[in-house]
This record gives structure tokens, C-alpha cells and sequence, in this order.
């Protein structure tokens, strides 16, 4: 069977700077009926462990190291035998949440995952986290975007190691000029399109959030 995407919201809270906030969050599932990856293991490694099934764990890829995103990382990591994937510039990041625990490989701008017969390509994407990154999937006309890019705008960059112009930056020359109508597929909420949110920079750069 073709490769596909599947979606799991699990819930929790996401705590930075002295302050923690209830949230809700994307887990997407890529891959087939034989072996697939994780993308962003948030709050729940048993209800994830569940949706991913009987199939073989490739890899639990880190969008970036806020701890929401990677809460369940480890438990899963261990209940499936599966690598942590997360980009270098984010392990200060992730040592806040997991100081015993590091990841098993790191993630590079360019670089190829494949799961399932289809290459999902990394993107190098600073700002709302010095290691954010987003995964491209021409072939699933796809785009899992983490925190870096919303419906609505770019993420946020209010908090400790978070950037406004970097994000921009991010957006503009990694994001936007992907083809239109590739689908984002977001860490938090629904998705949108690149040709969605294309329109918009300039007004996003004027709010200045």
C-alpha cells in the first residue's frame, strides 16, 4: 500500500520561562502498512505506540525541542526501538526536559529520510527555535511544518530562544517557495496550503508577532 499521513492529537501542557500552558498537538504518522515514522511524539507515547501499531518505528523525528513536542520522545524511543531525531542547535532545548537523555542522531539541513519507498527532505528552518526544522514530501504534497509556520501566520517568537525576523526569514526562503498548493501540516491546529499563506508575509512582518 501507497504511503500515507495520519494524525493523532494528544494533549497536555507546554512549559518555557517560568509559565506552562495547556495545549493541544499535531502527532503525524508518515509511512505505510509495514514501517513508519513519527513526527513529533507529544504527551502520549501509549496512545501513539497504539496508532503506530504493529508496524516497524523507522525514526521519532523532532520538529524542534520545545517540550511539548518531545515529552514522550524517550518512551517511545524505548517501547519501539526506534532513533530520536532532532536537530543540534536545539539540545539546550532538550536538555531542559530530558538532561538524561540525548538524542540518538542529529537532523541536517538537506538531509533525506525515507520511510515507506517516499524521501521526506529536511528543512533548516531557525526562529521560533534555533533547531527548528520542517519536513518536505513532494511525493505526499506535504509539508510538516512544527511550530515554524501556521493557518494564519508564522510561530511564535515571544519566548527564550525564539527570533521574529528569523522566523520570517525561515518562512520566506524555505517555505514559500515550495509549489502552492502543498499541504502544511502543523504542530498545533489545522492545516493550510503554501498558496494560503503566501499572501501574507508583508502583513505578518507589519504586526511584527
Amino acid at each position: 500500500m501507497a504511503a500515507r499521513i495520519e494524525h493523532l492529537v494528544t494533549s497536555g501542557t507546554f512549559s518555557l520561562d517560568g509559565g506552562t500552558w495547556d495545549v493541544d498537538n499535531n502527532v503525524w504518522i508518515v509511512g505505510d502498512d509495514h514501517e513508519v515514522i513519527v513526527i513529533d511524539a507529544a504527551h502520549d507515547a501509549e496512545a501513539i505506540a497504539v496508532a503506530v501499531g504493529g508496524r516497524t518505528l523507522r525514526a521519532i523525528v523532532c520538529t524542534h525541542a520545545h517540550n511539548d513536542h518531545i515529552d514522550a520522545a524517550p518512551a517511545l524511543a524505548e517501547r519501539a526501538g526506534a532513533p530520536i531525531l532532532l536537530h543540534p542547535d536545539d539540545l539546550p532545548l532538550w536538555k531542559q526536559t530530558h538532561p538524561d537523555k540525548a538524542p540518538d542522531a542529529e537532523l541536517t539541513d538537506g538531509q533525506g529520510l525515507t520511510v515507506a519507498g517516499i524521501e521526506l527532505t529536511v528543512l533548516h528552518t531557525p526562529g521560533h527555535a534555533p533547531g527548528a526544522v520542517c519536513l518536505y514530501a513532494p511525493a505526499l504534497t506535504a509539508l510538516f511544518s512544527g511550530d515554524t509556520l501556521f493557518a494564519g501566520g508564522p510561530g511564535a517568537t515571544g519566548r527564550s530562544y525564539s527570533h521574529f525576523p528569523t522566523i520570517i526569514e525561515s518562512i520566506r526562503d524555505r517555505l514559500l517557495t515550495l509549489p502552492g498548493d502543498t499541504v502544511v501540516h502543523t504542530g498545533h491546529g489545522g492545516t493550510t496550503t503554501v498558496a494560503a499563506e503566501a499572501p501574507h508575509l508583508q502583513e505578518w512582518i507589519g504586526r511584527g508577532f
